[in-house]
């Protein structure tokens, strides 16, 4: 099912990108990288409400840390990754600074409702920038619009002509959406149910097995665009899903409940801004993710797996 709606979803959000002219880092960032971070918000809202702020944050930072590293290594796997001198330069930086943020914040080990108003202005922030990209990326007058029509040559005008209608490139993006929240909530139900009967640590369980389900989407769907040479929307995704789960999803969980940070750990805060330093550092290389450069994320991220769990059967000997 996760699989299945990171297709529609991919494909729904490319032809609505192709059909707008806006470029696809754009829709990766934003309407993509929104949906398939909607599991975060739901998980980590849910667990601040019932008491479990531990879990919250740990969906987050452990989602954000298989993002960086075990994602985008997958996706670079599978095909290498492009990567635009705009993204290398402007969007990853986001991601990035939102992380150093997150750790500022937390140095007190607290999130509280100033710290979460001050992230979800960061998040405005970001999608005024992002929005204002695609604007400059589109014609602003009829003659700029009708200056680009002419200077398409007939293959791309009849390329353009196969594209399905709005409404249904639509449809699609809202039924891959409705899949993978739903099949990645089954996941998490399931596992987490598993885990709390052995014992494990609310922080543990949000870090690894929470954090894996709720990234589940994020996982398929960029796996899915890098298998079909939309390197945009796989890189776009993730970053947009990073900045989305710090500035929007702990902003607006921390201002309706603030969160303590006790389980996570000053480890766990720099492998999440390790990873994505990381990726934005890959990045500079000819502007691509080589598919060694994605093996070695992967095996980072093992590294870091092993050590959370080996570190969780100690605490529960």
């Amino acid at each position: 099912m996760v699989l299945t709606g990171a297709d529609r979803l991919t494909e729904g959000a490319s032809a609505i990108a192709r059909r707008f002219g806006v470029p696809e880092i754009v829709i990766g960032l934003t309407i993509v990288a929104c949906g398939t971070s909607m599991p975060e918000f739901f998980v980590s809202l849910m667990s601040a409400l019932n008491g479990t702020p531990d879990m919250a944050v740990g969906n987050v930072v452990g989602s954000n840390v298989m993002n960086s590293m075990l994602i985008v290594g997958c996706a670079a796997v599978v095909a290498p990754m492009v990567i635009s001198r705009s993204t290398v330069r402007k969007d990853i930086p986001f991601a990035v600074g939102a992380s150093l943020l997150l750790i500022l914040l937390g140095l007190d080990s607290d999130i509280s409702r100033t710290d979460g108003i001050i992230l979800l202005l960061g998040f405005a922030f970001f999608m005024a920038y992002t929005l204002m990209q695609a604007k400059g990326s589109l014609p602003s007058t009829p003659a700029e619009e009708k200056a680009k029509t002419e200077t398409q040559d007939a293959s791309s005008d009849q390329k353009r002509s196969k594209e399905p209608a709005v409404w249904l490139s639509a449809l699609w993006v809202l039924l891959g959406l409705a899949a993978l929240v739903f099949g990645s909530d089954l996941f998490v139900d399931s596992a987490s149910s598993v885990a709390t009967a052995l014992g494990v640590s609310q922080s543990v369980i949000g870090l690894t097995i929470v954090a894996g389900g709720t990234s589940l989407p994020e996982l398929a769907t960029s796996v899915v665009a890098a298998r079909k040479g939309q390197s945009a929307i796989a890189i776009g995704n993730v970053i947009g899903s990073n900045v989305f789960n710090i500035l929007l999803i702990l902003g607006a969980t921390s201002a309706i409940t603030p969160l303590q940070m006790e389980g996570i750990t000053t480890i766990d805060m720099t492998v999440m801004l390790v990873s994505v330093a990381l990726v934005w550092l890959f990045s500079f290389t000819r502007y691509t993710v080589e598919r060694w450069e994605g093996a070695l994320l992967i095996v980072g991220y093992g590294a870091y797996l092993s050590w959370l769990l080996y570190n969780a059967q100690l605490a529960a000997a």
